[in-house]
């Protein structure tokens, strides 16, 4: 077990993901591992990488759209609007912002399931609030990770009704029958302790100020780029013209067309998203209604489309060769081996079943980086060996749910982990490793590492 190449593999990315090594190459290199140790020649491995691309082409397109999109959000004025009304309210109130962070991400799962599109749009912007408050982002990273993940796991709606359908569906197809209200109380445990994880991130890891520089005028050039419609009018041009154009919009205080365009367009990718489900109808669709109505102009389309690259253009890209690392390991048979073998050292134990499994769920999440597709994965020996050693069906969705979903948290390939640093990092002062990776596997993985051995024993 401990030469799977799933071990050996998902070990490689890690130590290459905390010598900082870029994360890109760092999957690179561990699909190679993987390929290799399975037996898989170099032009092999790679061919199986490359045909994974598409797996996951949708959340990168919307992860683009979202770039332009937010994009155009701020070079409206929006934000500043959105800053100057923040400010008063959280100053000094470090714990208490980042608490109502995670609520708000809570939203994105279930009330409103947008996932992680608010995070381009509502959290840049706040950056320059946040270090005002010398509010340290890890906890905020931590925040947003918890939001992007528990709601989905405990609360049957929106995303949340598609992870506990899966739950029950593979569990079914295995001969175990449970009934959907019951994957939440299984799950209660689990996302318990991931609450617990986040307390201690905001109130004891991460509650001391954190200094980091005032990078305005930066983050203007990245979102209002040379012009604006405003600017347009005005004859302002170049750098200096946007950030002279940020300050010019600070002092007006009014709502202009453009202000309600950029709502509308809100608004419409906000019904685009719940109707067809599909983030990349809802960006688009937004994007569109901001031409449409003259919120930009059409001539800017080039300069908006290298700002969103500018923005998400890695995070994409990243959310694309992990799902080709995610096929090498699926289509050498390398994660069925992991699973299979780790069987063999259960025995009838009840409580070595539980942690061998939920060691198990956390190396192939990690690798794959997504808890949805990893249950389908580890439910086909996991319900027949929980059935062989007496677990009850309860004590069973708790564990396929929380093996499924404890590598999801703190994977460098994963949307829960990408989504945060995608919108902390836009100043360049966010590590992707060390300031979202590390702090939300040490406060989440862990907890619900145990948080899921509870559970299958007393339920």
């Amino acid at each position: 077990m401990l030469l799977n190449p799933v071990v050996v593999s998902v070990l490689v990315l890690a130590a290459l993901s905390l010598a900082r090594v870029n994360v890109i190459v760092a999957l690179l290199i561990a699909a190679l591992v993987a390929g290799l140790m399975s037996g898989q020649s170099v032009e092999d491995t790679m061919s199986l990488l490359v045909g994974g691309l598409g797996g996951q082409g949708e959340t990168a397109l919307s992860y683009i759209l979202l770039g332009i999109l937010s994009v155009m959000v701020a070079r409206s004025g929006i934000t500043e609007k959105l800053i100057r009304w923040v400010l008063p309210k959280m100053r000094g109130k470090r714990a208490m912002t980042v608490f109502g962070i995670a609520g708000l991400a809570c939203f994105s799962q279930n009330l409103v399931p947008v996932h992680i599109a608010f995070i381009p749009i509502l959290i840049p912007p706040l950056l320059t609030v946040f270090n005002r408050m010398k509010l340290d982002r890890r906890a905020v990273a931590t925040a947003l990770t918890f939001g992007l993940k528990a709601p989905y796991m405990l609360i049957p709606l929106g995303f949340g009704l598609i992870f506990q359908n899966v739950i029950l569906d593979e569990m079914a197809a295995y001969g175990m029958d449970v009934d959907l209200a019951e994957i939440s109380l299984a799950m209660a445990i689990p996302v318990a302790s991931m609450l617990i994880g986040l307390v201690i991130a905001v109130l004891v890891t991460y509650r001391r100020p954190r200094e980091y520089r005032d990078a305005t005028a930066g983050l203007a050039a990245t979102f209002l780029g040379s012009t604006s419609v405003g600017e347009s009018a005005g004859g302002s041009a170049g750098g200096a013209g946007g950030a002279a154009g940020l300050e010019t919009r600070a002092e007006n205080t009014g709502w202009t067309r453009q202000h309600i365009v950029v709502l509308i367009a809100l608004a419409v990718t906000l019904v685009l998203q719940v109707v067809f489900g599909s983030l990349v109808i809802a960006a688009l669709g937004g994007v569109l209604v901001i031409f449409v109505f003259r919120g930009e102009y059409w001539r800017t389309s080039d300069e908006l489309a290298h700002g969103g690259v500018t923005m998400m253009g890695t995070i994409a890209f990243i959310m694309l060769v992990a799902s080709g690392y995610s096929s090498v390991l699926t289509e050498t048979g390398a994660v069925d081996d992991l699973v299979t073998s780790a069987t063999g050292w259960i025995g009838d134990s009840q409580l070595l079943a539980a942690v061998v499994m939920m060691v198990v769920g956390l190396l192939v999440t990690i690798g794959i980086g997504s808890s949805f597709g990893t249950i389908p994965i580890l439910a086909a020996i996991f319900v027949p060996l929980c059935a062989a050693v007496g677990f009850s069906p309860l004590a069973t969705a708790a564990l396929v749910g929380a093996a499924g979903a404890i590598g999801d948290a703190g994977s460098p390939a994963s949307d829960s982990t990408l989504g945060p640093t995608s919108g902390l990092n836009v100043d360049g002062q966010h590590h992707h490793i060390w300031d979202t990776c590390v702090p939300t596997f040490l406060h989440f993985n862990i907890p619900l590492f145990f948080g899921g051995i509870i559970a299958a024993m007393v339920l």
